[in-house]
């Protein structure tokens, strides 16, 4: 995971007010980046993976703030609510159509924020997700983008076994990707990222 967690929620902060705001926030499940749901009205939590749900109103529950999230199990194509924004977490990478999604979005926000992966980002590669996030990033040109900065970071890892853990889900081109890890003890990635607001 990325080491610098707390850096990253104080960037986000500063790159977006999110004072009583309602968020519609795709990608929440695993709940890494909850703290915004303290300055917001609240928030509108989507993802359409039920075990990342459930991880995410652990922590909801634990920082005390479950009474502002509204938690929906579903395709973020298949939901019509309404807010201020609506926030990619490192997800729009993965959607099918990046554009559509966006192109949702604006019907359901006057502004989207996006958080994600930097195109040239080592972790996105070694993650075999450069083709989807360099895809993603394109479509973000045909946008008004009114705001947009580049972050660093890096993931931790404590051993080989633990990056394998993460990766192997991706398939043998991850894994073949990280045999320079083998022996290797507490070593990083670099993980470059981006926010940008539409």
């Amino acid at each position: 995971m990325a080491t610098d967690i707390k850096k990253i929620i104080a960037n986000l902060f500063a790159f977006y007010d999110f004072d009583d705001q309602t968020i519609i926030s795709v990608g929440a499940g695993g709940g890494q980046f909850i703290e915004y749901g303290r300055a917001s009205k609240k928030v509108i939590a989507i993802d359409n993976d039920k075990e990342a749900l459930g991880k995410l109103k652990d922590s909801l529950e634990k920082s005390k703030l479950l009474d502002k999230y509204t938690l929906i199990n579903s395709d973020f194509i298949l939901v019509n609510r309404k807010g201020d924004i609506v926030m990619f977490e490192f997800c729009l990478h993965e959607m099918k159509s990046p554009e559509a999604a966006i192109n949702h979005a604006l019907t359901m926000a006057p502004g989207v924020l996006i958080c994600d992966h930097w195109p040239n980002s080592e972790w996105a590669y070694i993650a075999d997700e450069t083709e989807k996030v360099i895809n993603s990033w394109e479509t973000l040109k045909r946008f008004n983008i009114k705001k947009i900065q580049q972050y660093e970071t890096v993931q931790f890892f404590h051993d080989y076994e633990e990056l394998f853990q993460k990766v192997n889900v991706q398939g043998q081109r991850s894994i073949d990707r990280i045999s320079q890890f083998k022996d290797e003890k507490n070593f990083t990635v670099p993980m470059p990222y981006g926010f940008v607001l539409i």
